[in-house]
């Protein structure tokens, strides 16, 4: 059984530190709720695996990174 993943890095504007979390989004979604929360200057919200949601003025977004889609192997391996 395999899981899609991205990576999202997000800088944020006067912020040395960037938010980074895993998602079982596609990128395409996150790119559309980012361009969505931009027209109306909104608040851009992502969630990861874990369950944390993640919430970010638009505004104050410097950038946002995605990574490539990857497939995360779930289960045990040979053992």
């Amino acid at each position: 059984m395999q899981e899609e993943h991205v990576e999202i890095k997000v800088g944020i504007q006067h912020v040395n530190r960037e938010i980074v979390l895993e998602t079982s989004s596609t990128a395409d979604d996150i790119e559309k709720a980012l361009a969505k929360a931009l027209a109306s200057d909104g608040l851009l919200t992502l969630s990861d695996d874990r369950g944390r949601k993640v919430v970010v003025p638009a505004a104050s977004i410097g950038y946002l990174d995605l990574g490539e889609e990857n497939a995360r192997r779930v289960g045990f391996s040979g053992i």
